[in-house]
Formats: C-alpha cells, sequence, structure tokens
C-alpha cells in the first residue's frame, strides 16, 4: 500500500467511525505509531481529519456535535482523571444534578464509592450505572429520550428539574468560549442545563481541554454562573483571566 492509498484508508476510517486511535491505526496498517503521526498531521493540514490527544478525529462543525460513539473515545483517560478529582469534591448524602454528556457518564461511575447520596439526571446512563447501589436515590427525569446517547430533553424535563433545589449540579459542555461563554448543540439540550445550573447551590463542570478550542453554536451561559471548572490542562490565558477575576475554583487534573 503506497502512503497515498493510506491515507485515504485512514480518512475513511475516520469518517465511518468518528474516531481512530493511533494504535489502532498503527495496528491496522502493521506500521510504527511515528509513521500514524506523521500520516495524521498530514491529512490534518489538508483538513481531511482533525487531530485529537492519542488519535483522529471528524473535523469540527459547530452546528452538529461528533457522534456520541466517537465522543466516549476522545480524551477519555483525561476524562476518567477529571471524573475522579470531581468526585472527591461530592460529600457523602449529597443532592445533585447530573446532565448529559460523556464526562458526566464517567463521573456517575467515580460516585460509586459514595454513601447516601440522592441524584437527579437527565441521562439513562448514569441512571443505569447508578441504580444498583441501595443507599442512592436515584430520580429520572421525565421527557423524551434521545436515542443516540439516552439523554432525556424537552420542556417536560425542564419542568421536572424545576422542582428540585439540590447541593451540586454536575455539567459537561461541549466548548467553552475565550470571552467565557459555555456553547453546546442542541437547544433543548441546553434548556435543561440552565434549569440545572439555576436550581443548583454549587455548580461544578467538567470540560477537558479538548472544549477550549471547539465551537458550537447555541449559548447555554457563562463561566461566572460556575464555582468550578474541573480540567485536565491549564486553560487558555483569557479563560484563566476570567476564572480569577470571577473567584472560580479550577482544578487541573493532568
Amino acid at each position: 500500500m503506497t502512503q497515498q492509498e493510506r491515507h485515504n484508508t485512514i480518512a475513511d476510517m475516520v469518517k465511518r467511525q468518528g474516531y481512530a486511535t493511533i494504535e489502532q491505526l498503527a495496528h491496522h496498517f502493521d506500521v510504527t505509531p511515528q509513521t500514524i503521526r506523521r500520516d495524521l498531521k498530514v491529512l490534518a493540514d489538508e483538513q481531511l481529519i482533525r487531530r485529537v490527544h492519542g488519535g483522529a478525529g471528524l473535523l469540527e462543525s459547530s452546528t452538529v456535535n461528533t457522534a456520541y460513539s466517537a465522543r466516549k473515545l476522545i480524551n477519555h483517560d483525561a476524562k476518567a482523571r477529571i471524573a475522579r478529582s470531581l468526585a472527591e469534591q461530592i460529600p457523602d448524602q449529597s443532592s445533585l444534578f447530573i446532565n448529559i454528556g460523556t464526562s458526566t457518564e464517567l463521573i456517575a461511575e467515580a460516585l460509586l464509592n459514595h454513601q447516601g447520596l440522592e441524584i437527579i439526571t437527565n441521562n439513562l446512563n448514569v441512571a443505569a450505572t447508578l441504580q444498583h447501589r441501595e443507599d442512592f436515590n436515584v430520580i429520572v427525569a421525565g421527557g423524551t429520550v434521545r436515542s443516540r446517547d439516552g439523554g432525556i430533553i424537552g420542556e417536560a424535563t425542564v419542568d421536572f428539574i424545576n422542582q428540585f433545589k439540590v447541593d451540586f449540579g454536575i455539567i459537561g459542555i461541549s466548548s467553552i468560549d475565550e470571552d467565557g461563554a459555555l456553547l453546546d448543540f442542541d437547544y433543548q439540550e441546553v434548556r435543561v442545563a440552565q434549569a440545572i445550573i439555576s436550581n443548583s447551590r454549587q455548580v461544578y463542570l467538567a470540560a477537558d481541554h479538548s472544549k477550549f478550542s471547539r465551537n458550537a453554536v447555541v449559548r447555554l451561559g457563562h463561566l461566572n454562573q460556575i464555582h468550578a471548572l474541573f480540567t485536565d490542562q491549564e486553560p487558555p490565558a483569557g479563560i484563566c483571566r476570567l476564572l480569577s477575576e470571577q473567584d472560580i475554583a479550577l482544578n487541573i487534573c493532568p
């Protein structure tokens, strides 16, 4: 196989799967990881794929999110570290919201060692993770279930969330803009997240470093509405300045 043929095949694999790791590609083509890294640089320069930590993903869109199956793989280890760090800040016997997202699903896993939690969620995957703990009270919001990711959305979901006032709101996000705007792709999902923020005494945001370089079209809120940001790398200077000005806790989980 020529280099050009390999490049074409890599681009096709990423298009089909949404994401491919360097290890997977090196094994598939029986070449070294260094060769794959050079291939990915060429493909990224040609704007055929997007380089992400440990592999390649689809080019970003400001209107359509990456497929859920691909997002579960992207930066998984970093998201797991963020999840463990955030979970450590949640006391036993707390009440909390957990919203839709691959990061929040890992946070649910990290909370399994806690005691006596009350969790309200619009994420069926979170509920499935937590349901086996007999000392947890897991409450699932009503609404329309999205088949692609188990998220529950709609006006009924917002109305349901507004019935509660909890200790912690745990949210994920698709993008954090340089001006501090919190951005996402789905208007209905954003409406639920806004209700979670409004009905939480403390709001914890989980966002790996890729969220600082993405674009999304729907405004969810602003960094000044959260109390702590959990991430895996130092944010851009403008975001760090906003966090400092608003006295928002920055937790970096390398």
